[in-house]
């Protein structure tokens, strides 16, 4: 818990920096790099979570990792050298995209889908969606198998369930009673 009220302390304040010095969309491009750089290679994540090795060690594998960020990206790198604090390094990137794309008004819209969605079914799900909401839309597809087919859409807090798997239960709840 402390550690994402922490995480959204940092990316609130890297955000404000990033705006005075009008490079807040390349920083969100090396937060998005970050993230999913962390969430896909576990031995990076490993060796970040790693509490024997020495925060200088750290510090100089993320700039060598991520030589091509922004100076405010290669600062906050520095702040968590200072603070002892890499372990919410992702957590900070996925806050600051949250508070990135809130600010210009964009909207992540999650789809779960039994296979990947290709270029034509993103368009339909984007102009349906675009009927739904005002604001900027990107889309996030997730792959479960076990919804059969259809999709599960969520945007914001709202979310329409059109999956197979669903129809199935609710026809099941049906038939019990």
């Amino acid at each position: 818990m402390s550690g994402t009220r922490a995480a959204i302390r940092y990316a609130k304040a890297i955000l404000e920096i990033a705006q005075s010095k009008g490079v807040a969309p390349a920083v969100s491009m090396d937060m998005k790099t970050i993230a999913s750089t962390i969430k896909e290679n576990q031995e990076l994540s490993n060796f970040i979570l790693n509490p024997t090795l020495k925060v200088e060690q750290k510090e100089n594998a993320l700039l060598e990792v991520f030589a091509t960020s922004d100076a405010v990206t290669k600062m906050l790198f520095h702040l968590l050298f200072e603070n002892k604090r890499f372990e919410i390094l992702e957590a900070i990137a996925l806050e600051y995209n949250n508070l990135f794309d809130t600010l210009n008004g964009v909207e992540v819209a999650k789809v779960t889908t039994a296979i990947p969605m290709d270029a034509a079914l993103e368009a339909k799900v984007l102009a349906k969606i675009a009927t739904l909401s005002d604001k900027k839309i990107t889309i996030e597809n997730t792959v479960d198998p076990a919804i059969i087919g259809g999709f599960i859409l969520t945007i914001g807090d709202k979310q329409y369930n059109a999956s197979v798997a669903n129809r199935l239960q609710v026809l099941k709840r049906e038939l019990s009673n």
